[in-house]
């Protein structure tokens, strides 16, 4: 069989789950402003980096570090 040559059927039966599929990411749905939104897409052009990895490398360390918004009501 050659590399471009399929099987009709494969035998997972002695397959191991993946180890890391706890720590895929997940699409989502979420709303933000524009401003927040343009802000990580400039980021992203000066460090070469999406924003969208920008956003979760960001979202990643909050929560590592346990930080809580600064929220006042006046």
């Amino acid at each position: 069989m050659n590399d471009s040559e399929m099987l009709d059927d494969y035998d997972f039966s002695e397959s191991t789950p993946n180890p890391y599929a706890k720590r895929l990411k997940r699409p989502i749905t979420i709303r933000l402003e524009a401003e927040t939104i343009q802000y990580f897409k400039s980021l992203a052009t000066s460090t070469g980096i999406p924003y969208q990895s920008l956003m979760n490398m960001f979202l990643a360390d909050c929560a590592r570090n346990n930080k809580q918004p600064e929220i006042s009501w006046k």
